[in-house]
């Protein structure tokens, strides 16, 4: 046996000379694969250089040095990669995304709660953009709520105060303008916290709506962040 079955550690073998340099690179590998930080899963060129036990998710179409190891997880160690095919279950945090991920047995899914042996896939997630507001009565965000998402809840956070005639606005979608909040502050660094009694279900993208009331929005702009539950089919 030259390496350990989960982590591929190498192992030391009887009589060998040079033990440090296994011992080290086991103990990067240990330090980069243990509470993993993956810095991407979509860059497909390397880095020419790292830290010791930086590692990242090789996607399909690497090139360079990660050609050929698609799927792999890449650490770098003493000036050079070292490659580990992860196990299914395994879960860390994606640096470029800012999200937690599990691995399916396939590939890492943003916000992987639970998956099948079919790559069914439960996962929970936080989506964030910021809206500037446009002058007028109403405001509709570029950003949405996606399709087949279930959100449990919408809060946002007020980065530029917003101007206009306005007395408050009210948060929601079409139709339910109000959903997410009423009587909203205008002041930066006001805060909403826009939790439903029931989770709703959206089938379709669906974007968020402010609504001025006593007069309307000149400007200002907002950070909204959708809490929600996805659910994936099983492939076959």
């Amino acid at each position: 046996m030259d390496e350990t079955l989960q982590l591929a550690l190498p192992l030391l073998q009887p009589a060998q000379a040079q033990k440090h340099v296994t011992v080290n690179e086991a103990l990067v590998r240990l330090d980069g694969l243990t509470h993993l930080t993956l810095q991407s899963v979509d860059t497909v060129v390397p880095p020419v250089s790292g830290d010791d036990g930086e590692a990242w998710g090789v996607p399909l179409g690497a090139v360079n040095a990660w050609d050929g190891h698609a799927g792999e997880v890449a650490v770098w160690s003493n000036g050079g990669w070292v490659y580990v095919q992860p196990q299914t279950g395994w879960r860390g945090w994606l640096v470029d995304q800012h999200v937690a991920v599990l691995h399916d047995g396939s590939g890492w899914v943003n916000g992987g709660v639970a998956a099948s042996v079919n790559r069914a896939v439960s996962a929970l997630n936080v989506l964030e953009f910021d809206h500037a507001i446009a002058a007028g009565a109403s405001s509709v965000t570029a950003g949405v709520i996606p399709q087949y998402a279930m959100v449990f809840a919408v809060t946002a956070r007020i980065k530029t105060a917003f101007t206009g005639a306005l007395s408050d606005w009210d948060f929601g979608v079409a139709g339910a303008t109000n959903r997410y909040g009423s009587g909203l502050g205008l002041s930066a660094g006001s805060w909403v916290s826009g939790i439903t009694g029931q989770p709703v279900t959206y089938y379709a993208d669906t974007p968020l709506v402010l609504t001025a009331n006593g007069g309307d929005f000149a400007g200002g702009e907002l950070r909204v962040a959708v809490h929600c539950f996805t659910a994936s089919p099983p492939e076959v």
